[in-house]
């Protein structure tokens, strides 16, 4: 009996030792599967995923423009591209070919009807390549990867600053023929013309700014010179889209209320930006909260997001007037 009870145990043990064995075979197997899986790459998103800051060489000039590759799903790339004007417009296709990518999306504000092609690639934080444009002609342009700009720790706000001293237009310049006039304490752009910039520039600040506008104009502030706050008459002038609407961040972040009072009568912004986090308050009703800006809008003085820029504020679409800008910089 003893025997057979030690021949039955040692079956067993034997049974068991082995569906462990396998147990670590399957297991070992699985895991260099998985490991095998990482390091090929397949679960790492392509180094064109991401957004660009880029300069185009066009007729002599250097002109900013921006470029956002998504996923979407599994293996289709999609994106949104911001060029010298107009707003951010949308990539309904990244195509993959080799080493290359190219896009191809319609005219917006540009003359002629043919589209915009690009081709380009990608390595590492840099990017490369051409653009065929509404013309036909064919342009060079480079980029390198946008920075996150996160900040460790919230700003401590320094002493406000008066950018308008209500009397002329000192610690200011424009890009063109100057048409701004300083009259009885108002900033006042008259007539289409230039745009008028502050000398000194700025990283993280809070901004307070007044205006007023006729029906039908249209105008904006650029914080940092390259994301543009909209001033525009929308509650009677031409429609357009929530993107593009009054106190939003033209393309990018439309407000959650409307605020705009009617044309001829003051309103207010008041603007805080930390890093790429933006808040509008217009005309005391908070409308965008913390909201972070993906890059540059259409109308911005450069793509290099990295460095301070300047109060820019729209002088060439249509009359308007400003008062009591004060602007609280970041030690």
């Amino acid at each position: 009996m003893t025997n057979l009870f030690q021949s039955g145990y040692r079956a067993v043990s034997y049974f068991l030792r082995a569906q462990i064995i396998l147990l670590f075979a399957v297991f070992s197997a699985f895991s260099t599967s998985a490991q095998n899986y990482v390091s090929s790459g397949q679960t790492k998103d392509p180094d064109v995923v991401g957004r660009w800051d880029i300069t185009m060489e066009k007729d002599g000039k250097s002109i900013p423009s921006w470029l956002e590759v998504q996923k979407s799903g599994t293996h289709t790339l999609i994106g949104r591209f911001t060029y010298a004007f107009g707003s951010a417009r949308p990539i309904s296709e990244v195509k993959p070919n080799g080493d290359k990518f190219s896009f191809s999306i319609p005219p917006q504000w540009e003359a002629g009807n043919r589209n915009m092609d690009f081709e380009f690639e990608v390595s590492g934080d840099q990017i490369k390549g051409t653009m065929v444009y509404t013309d036909g002609n064919t342009y060079n342009w480079t980029g390198v990867r946008a920075p996150k700009m996160e900040r460790d720790k919230a700003p401590v706000w320094g002493a406000p600053i008066k950018l308008f001293n209500g009397k002329n237009t000192k610690g200011w310049h424009t890009d063109g023929d100057n048409q701004w006039i300083a009259q009885n304490g108002i900033l006042r752009s008259p007539h289409s013309g230039a745009n008028l910039i502050t000398d000194k520039t700025f990283t993280d600040f809070k901004l307070h700014i007044e205006f007023r506008y006729p029906q039908g104009s249209n105008s904006g502030v650029y914080l940092r010179g390259r994301y543009e706050c909209q001033i525009i008459d929308t509650k009677s002038g031409n429609p357009e889209p929530i993107n593009n609407q009054f106190s939003s961040i033209y393309g990018f972040l439309p407000p959650n209320k409307m605020m705009a009072k009617d044309p001829g009568q003051w309103q207010t912004y008041d603007i805080t930006l930390v890093g790429r986090l933006v808040t509008v308050v217009a005309n005391g009703t908070t409308v965008i909260c913390n909201t972070e800006i993906p890059g540059i809008t259409g109308g911005a003085i450069n793509s290099r997001e990295w460095e301070p820029g300047p109060i820019l504020i729209q002088g060439d679409h249509g009359p308007i007037d400003f008062r009591n800008i004060v602007i609280t910089p970041a030690k």
